[in-house]
């Protein structure tokens, strides 16, 4: 195996229209990551290096070694011109400090070159047992990959409350969205499903759904079909046969890529592909391991099948044939598998890998069925307003308020501030139900109150000056914390309402109290 620096006079392949030629080699930065990383990436290196891939292999850092040197985000910007200059990166598993430390320098890398999109490939392996053996399974989730709650934007509201904002955007649905389809193109599937919790977040997951349903216009030879995305994680599990794309948020795609890799053997041999404009990161879905580091136990398969993406997306369409080939064909014979698969003696990781190696040159059976395109990455305005409306206006402002008293004390403070500055009090919701005016029932309070005020103005909207006067009045008796603005887009309201919460105010029968700013 050799691992050469690259030749910094040549021209890394991004995309599809640089495809004319494989006769140079093509730049790759390694990261070989924490724990087994090393060597399952070494294992792949190895195989490619066989199969006559003609890289040139660039090694680079990230992760434990980073963190230990003080590097906060776990990549060094040495890593980091690397990775922009070849554009393609196989990398290990890499460690991230738990409950301390930097951020994880996954995160950082996925966000730092927008690999918006997550791609997890979920087929079924040869001499891979599993209670789905033999049902087919062939099917990849599309999972958007930097937004969503993974934006990491928390705060504690009160100090038994936390708040993470779930960020959607309209242009990282059209990206992800397209890319389904693209994907979908590129590999010859007739079918991509959406799955989201739009019938409860209905402007966030909603958000998803209707960029999908206006994106899939453009795509008239695949059948778009939406499912809630609960609704999908039963249906992988009784009839994952039906599926051959699944696009969803970042949250969703991460659990349920999980959920679907469990149908034909675990993490242990799923790979993934991390997906953006200018680079793609390919890697084995599973941990570091570090209690089997350095012991020869590593299972190389998921790398291995990373490996197999990467060469796909560079466009070298045979070498990756002949390796997924020769992979398959060492899982079915079965006699070098590591300690995790092996039924009798185990082999070392050194020696599947040479087992691997040994098929590329054996006679083999044809295992893919499935004819493999570049995917064209969608070409989305990179400019960041992507959606203008014709009319906007603010109708009111939800004022977030810590609070010990019941909701009706709150409510009589909160409707004198109201009406002293312009606004009428519509309702109080704690925990995202309507507690004041009392609708019945029995909600269990904390000190969190989502207060709902609409200006009593029939023309004009609300200005950020009366909502500063609302503000002042407000902390004269509480403590807030959190503002939003009630907005409507082209008449049509932008925000949701409260459980329980009405079209119209309901009467409020307790006596106001003067404001005491």
């Amino acid at each position: 195996m050799t691992m050469g620096k690259i030749d910094t006079n040549e021209t890394p392949i991004h995309s599809a229209t640089d495809l004319r030629s494989f006769a140079a080699k093509t730049a790759v930065t390694v990261l070989p990551g924490d724990g087994i990383g090393p060597e399952v990436v070494g294992a792949a290196m190895a195989v490619a290096d066989a199969a006559g891939a003609n890289i040139a292999w660039e090694i680079a850092e990230a992760g434990a070694q980073s963190f230990a040197k003080g590097i906060t985000s776990g990549v060094p910007h040495a890593t980091i011109n690397s990775i922009a200059k070849t554009g393609i990166v196989l990398k290990g598993p890499l460690e991230t400090p738990v409950g301390f430390g930097g951020k994880s320098a996954n995160v950082t890398l996925r966000k730092l070159f927008e690999t918006y999109g997550n791609i997890r490939p979920i087929a079924e392996l040869p001499g891979i047992a599993t209670p789905f053996a033999g049902r087919n399974i062939d099917f990849v989730v599309v999972r958007e990959n930097v937004e969503d709650l993974y934006a990491g934007i928390e705060h504690m509201q009160t100090p038994g409350v936390a708040q993470s904002l779930k960020i959607i955007t309209q242009k990282g649905c059209e990206k992800i969205a397209r890319l389904a389809f693209e994907l979908a193109k590129s590999q010859g599937r007739k079918t991509v499903h959406c799955a989201t919790k739009a019938n409860i977040l209905k402007q966030t997951e909603g958000l998803l759904k209707r960029t999908f349903e206006a994106v899939a216009v453009d795509y008239p030879g695949i059948t778009a079909k939406h499912m809630i995305v609960d609704n999908c994680a039963h249906q992988m599990v009784i009839a994952p046969e039906q599926f051959d794309v699944i696009v969803m948020t970042n949250m969703n795609g991460d659990i349920l890529s999980d959920l679907a890799a469990g149908l034909v053997g675990g993490l242990g041999v799923a790979a993934s592909a991390n997906l953006g404009d200018k680079v793609a990161m390919f890697e084995a879905v599973h941990g570091s391991a570090p209690d089997i580091a350095g012991q020869g136990k590593a299972n190389p398969t998921a790398m291995i099948q990373a490996l197999v993406m990467m060469l796909r997306h560079i466009g070298k369409f045979d070498v990756a044939e002949r390796v997924s080939a020769a992979l398959k064909e060492t899982l079915k014979i079965g006699t070098h598998l590591t300690p995790d698969l092996a039924k009798g003696v185990a082999a070392t990781t050194a020696e599947f890998t040479q087992a691997v190696i040994a098929q590329l040159t054996a006679t083999q059976r044809v295992w893919s069925g499935r004819a493999y395109a570049p995917v064209e990455m969608p070409k989305v305005a990179r400019n960041p307003v992507t959606v203008t409306p014709a009319t906007r206006q603010v109708i009111g402002v939800d004022v977030f308020v810590e609070a010990a008293d019941t909701a009706a004390q709150l409510g009589a403070r909160m409707t004198a501030a109201g009406a002293e500055t312009g606004f009428k009090l519509k309702m109080i919701s704690n925990r995202g139900t309507q507690v004041f005016p009392a609708i019945g029932g029995e909600v269990d309070t904390v000190d969190h109150w989502r207060c709902r005020f609409i200006t009593t103005s029939e023309v004009g909207g609300v200005s950020d000056r009366q909502i500063m006067a609302l503000l002042a009045c407000v902390s004269g008796t509480d403590r807030w914390m959190h503002v939003e603005k009630l907005q409507q887009f082209d008449g049509v309201d932008a925000f949701t309402k409260a459980q329980g919460e009405s079209d119209n105010a309901l009467p409020v029968t307790t006596t106001p109290l003067p404001c005491a700013a």
